[in-house]
């Protein structure tokens, strides 16, 4: 146990922060859960704003959360898929500007 009163106070600090990134690891993990479920768009965007708050403050790592975020929408990417073959349309070739074929010199310093 700690002597020293502001390592006193910074264990009591520290164990009020440790709960409640406990709960809010448990609230996350309830919505990712329901998320899985039920693959509405409503409940996708709902998981997508925790994941991104837990982030934020640094519950999970960024790799993770962009993890957990792609295995969400992955079956949804699926079901929604549109055919591509209007969209592949090609555009006309843009005009490029020609390039100067003189050289700039640069002048010696003196």
């Amino acid at each position: 146990m700690p002597v020293i009163k502001s390592a006193i106070k910074k264990l009591r600090r520290d164990k009020k922060r440790e709960k409640q990134n406990d709960d809010f690891r448990k609230t996350l993990q309830a919505i990712i859960r329901a998320a899985k479920k039920q693959k509405t768009s409503k409940k996708i965007s709902e998981a997508f704003s925790a994941i991104d708050k837990a982030v934020k403050k640094n519950i999970i790592h960024k790799n993770k959360a962009a993890r957990i975020k792609s295995s969400l929408s992955k079956p949804a990417a699926k079901t929604t898929k549109a055919p591509s073959s209007a969209k592949t349309a090609k555009k006309p070739p843009t005009k490029t500007k020609k390039r100067s074929t003189t050289k700039k010199t640069r002048t010696p310093i003196k």
